[in-house]
């Protein structure tokens, strides 16, 4: 099972293409929590080795401040993927993101090739899952390896495996994200919603965001600098979130002993009392940026 670490945001995590230098040049003025500096989906296969090159030289620029940076190489049985694992590893990015991880095996496999290529302790691993196989064995994918700690949800893939289609309110989708979810909770891994493909849909895109928030997904994955702002006010807790956080705190604390506790008419169990305390800790978190 994945150990319990300190809260880290995690709210906006932006795609961001290894061959693009100007992309990368404007991603260290971004008020993201975390790039997805990609060698995979948004490169051509001519530019693979530049990307690569690019992406571990952003790394290692230390240019990108408090910006949690991840790379993301292309996937395993591609001809990419072995060279793409030992040059990230040799960066030494905070995590490598590998899409299409279907089973612990392939955890295990991957994990494996981090430590022989001598990726340093902080790199982590982060997995995508985007098939209905790793929808239905997601537990087993995030308890495979404690250097596993967030799995991505690649909903693009999932929809079109499933035949399904992308509607509004992601109906077809929600089997999947939600085995997934259970998943995440189960071993403590984050877990990351997925794109909004509609960059000019500025209402849908902060409707999903909002599902996101609600279904209980840490952050969501995007491809567009335009999107980070929403999202992060999104899976942000609101003032008024805040506000009661602290309040049933307070109560707690006053009627400590004292058997029943109430706060503005509502009994408060022990329940209420953790997760008032997860969404202060979480305030504190992205105030401390």
């Amino acid at each position: 099972m994945t150990a319990t670490t300190a809260y880290r945001p995690r709210r906006s995590v932006l795609y961001m293409p290894g061959s693009n230098e100007r992309a990368l040049e404007k991603a260290k003025t971004l008020p993201v929590d975390a790039l997805i500096l990609d060698l995979e989906d948004a490169v051509a296969p001519d530019a693979k080795e530049q990307a690569r090159e690019n992406a571990c030289a952003a790394v290692r620029s230390g240019d990108y401040g408090r910006r949690e940076l991840t790379i993301r190489v292309n996937g395993i049985g591609t001809q990419w993927h072995e060279d793409d694992l030992a040059a990230a590893a040799a960066a030494g990015p905070d995590a490598v993101v590998v899409p299409k991880v279907s089973s612990a095996a392939e955890v295990r496999q991957l994990v494996a090739a981090l430590e022989a290529a001598g990726a340093p302790e902080h790199t982590k691993l982060w997995a995508m899952v985007e098939t209905p196989v790793a929808m239905l064995h997601c537990e087993e994918i995030a308890a495979a390896s404690e250097r596993l700690t967030v799995l991505v949800m690649g909903t693009n893939d999932l929809a079109k495996e499933l035949h399904a289609e992308h509607v509004p309110g992601r109906a077809p989708l929600l089997t999947g994200l939600g085995l997934c979810l259970l998943a995440a909770r189960a071993t403590g891994t984050v877990i990351l919603d997925g794109v909004f493909n509609d960059v000019k849909d500025a209402e849908g895109f902060a409707a999903e965001c909002l599902q996101g928030r609600q279904l209980g997904f840490d952050g969501k994955t995007l491809i567009h600098p335009g999107q980070v702002e929403t999202c992060n006010a999104t899976f942000a807790p609101s003032e008024a979130q805040v506000e009661e956080a602290r309040g049933i705190l307070a109560a707690w604390e006053q009627g400590a002993g004292a058997g029943v506790v109430t706060y503005n008419g509502r009994m408060i169990e022990n329940l209420h009392v953790e997760t008032a305390q997860r969404v202060l800790s979480t305030h504190e978190a992205i105030a401390g940026l």
